[in-house]
């Protein structure tokens, strides 16, 4: 049962990994891979000694931050409301309701961004601002809407599911301690925090350090399609995906894409390390006690 699974990881994970020495190569076409002329750290030295570096870096980072604390507390908020609904069908009900926006692809997703922000025809422009008396706001050309524009949107589209697996470790919680602490006159603020959050805090820590380990890794769909790859706002949208797509897609610069796709790859290996060392010596100093 194992083989199929591990066949696939070996062939689409591990097999190119070998393309790690495009990144330390002067790629030339004629003669292949192998045969290219070895240029060292010359990829990295060209990545770094641009401003597009930290630009990159830093949009990659602080976006990622912010999707993992709020669309990690809305989840968990979600789930805890959710869990309270007594009537199955009404809370099947909005947990398809809630789950939709993951469903919907991102090229979707940006057209239903556009119809929202566009200037001419857009609901904002058109059905909010127009009537106020507000002047049409041109949302592609100013960069310093985006940062709400993309935590927004991010979160419309993620937290349904994510809600989804706190709502089943939730559900795999013995109903006895609810009994118990019902018994003993725990409201239900009480028995969330004292019953429902401790149980599903191994779920919330595995979910966490995943995302950390992925936050050198933004979403292509969600920089790329909702900001319909407007140059004027990269110095908010840009991050290393889209920067690796783009140096690929204009400079032809395979090396350098390489580059800044190694570097993100060693950033979030060590980042994963790090966070479960912490996660683990915490846990260890908590059974002290």
């Amino acid at each position: 049962m194992i083989l199929p699974g591990f066949v696939y990881i070996f062939i689409n994970n591990y097999l190119p990994m070998f393309g790690i020495v495009i990144a330390f190569k002067d790629i030339n076409y004629a003669v292949g891979i192998w045969a290219s002329d070895w240029v060292g750290l010359s990829n990295f030295e060209f990545l770094f000694s641009t401003d597009d570096a930290y630009i990159i870096t830093r949009n990659t980072v602080l976006y990622n931050l912010v999707f993992i604390i709020l669309n990690t507390t809305l989840a968990v908020g979600v789930a805890l409301l959710i869990n309270e609904i007594r009537r199955k069908f009404v809370a099947r009900m909005y947990q398809s309701i809630i789950i939709i926006p993951s469903l919907l692809s991102w090229v979707i997703v940006g057209y239903l961004s556009y119809s929202f922000l566009s200037i001419e025809y857009g609901f904002i422009n058109k059905l909010i601002l127009q009537p106020l008396g507000v002047d049409p706001i041109s949302w592609f050309s100013q960069p310093k809407f985006w940062p709400y524009i993309l935590v927004i949107v991010n979160t419309w589209k993620s937290v349904g599911f994510a809600s989804v697996i706190y709502l089943a470790a939730i559900m795999g919680i013995n109903s006895e301690y609810y009994e118990a602490a019902t018994l003993d006159g725990a409201s239900k603020l009480q028995q969330m925090k004292s019953i429902t959050i401790p149980l599903i805090t191994p779920v919330i820590v595995i979910l966490f350090i995943l995302a950390v380990g992925g936050i050198f890794r933004a979403d292509f769909g969600l920089f790329y399609q909702v900001t319909l790859n407007q140059g004027a706002i990269l110095s908010t949208t840009n991050v290393i995906d889209t920067y690796v797509y783009r140096a690929l897609l204009q400079m032809g610069n395979v090396g350098m894409a390489a580059a800044a796709g190694l570097y993100q790859s060693i950033i979030g290996f060590f980042l994963v390390l790090g966070t479960n060392y912490i996660v683990r010596k915490v846990n260890d100093d908590n059974a002290l006690f």
